[in-house]
């Protein structure tokens, strides 16, 4: 299957070793003003496009590349593995992992976007979020509340079905917030019913992306730590059959086999 152009156009990526931290990002000491000012600079940017109709797939993957150069320059290694899974089979698919930081909604569009179109699964109270708000509109993103579990489990079913009849991979984080340790017992099996209902496969990732630590006054404001390296790591697809529990049980190991080996690092 083709992708359309983009910086990550191989299997696997590790931020090269020449690629340092830039002038600015030296002057300030790792400052998170500096790093999250230019991350607002280029959401503003998409929330523009977004307002004007252009942020097509292209443009989405434009963006967030902007992002991986912008996390990069403030002394960010990105490691990623496992991308040949996102195209190894036509799709759509349902894809489920862990969520630990913004760094996803900073990246996810330039890594899978060239290989998939798709769509998240997010909080209501996202789309007040200036700029934010339009990318996720232009999307078509699926808003939860995540105060009424069974009004948010009929959300997904029905509008992730929607969006999965039309081609279109639908992203969940099935924790249901952002957490610095991976529990098994607080993953639960929407994604997996999710698929087993449109009849799709599903395809874990597991993450460590704790670069931007958790603000402690604003969450998404949080200091920069360029020791914690970013990971990605995606699986093959993996088909849902019966209740969908067998399915359920691989996506949790392969998220505990590949966040512990990352956090031992």
């Amino acid at each position: 299957m083709s992708i359309i152009p983009c910086i990550f156009d191989q299997d696997s990526y590790d931020t090269p070793q020449e690629r340092r931290r830039d002038l600015l990002t030296r002057m300030f000491f790792n400052a998170r003003l500096n790093c999250h000012l230019r991350i607002w600079v280029n959401f503003y940017g998409v929330g523009k496009n977004a307002k004007n109709g252009k942020l097509n797939r292209v443009q989405q993957i434009r963006f967030s590349e902007n992002n991986v150069r912008i996390l990069e320059r403030c002394g960010a290694k990105i490691h990623l593995r496992g991308l040949e899974n996102l195209s190894a089979e036509p799709g759509p698919f349902v894809l489920a992992g862990n969520h630990m930081s913004s760094v996803e909604s900073l990246l996810l569009n330039s890594i899978i976007t060239p290989r998939l179109e798709f769509t998240y699964v997010i909080k209501n109270n996202t789309f007040s979020v200036p700029f934010l708000r339009q990318a996720m509109m232009a999307m078509d993103a699926i808003g939860v509340d995540r105060a009424n579990p069974k009004e948010d489990f009929k959300v997904v079913m029905s509008e992730g079905a929607a969006r999965l009849s039309k081609g279109c991979s639908v992203l969940i984080f099935p924790e249901g917030g952002r957490h610095a340790q991976f529990l098994p017992e607080r993953f639960n099996s929407i994604a997996v019913k999710l698929a087993l209902k449109a009849g799709v496969k599903l395809i874990p990732f597991a993450l460590k992306t704790d670069f931007i630590e958790r603000g402690k006054l604003i969450a998404d404001f949080g200091a920069i730590n360029p020791k914690n390296e970013i990971y990605f790591e995606f699986g093959s697809p993996i088909e849902v059959v019966g209740n969908g529990r067998d399915a359920q049980q691989q996506v949790i190991e392969f998220i505990v086999q590949h966040t512990s080996r990352r956090s031992s690092r």
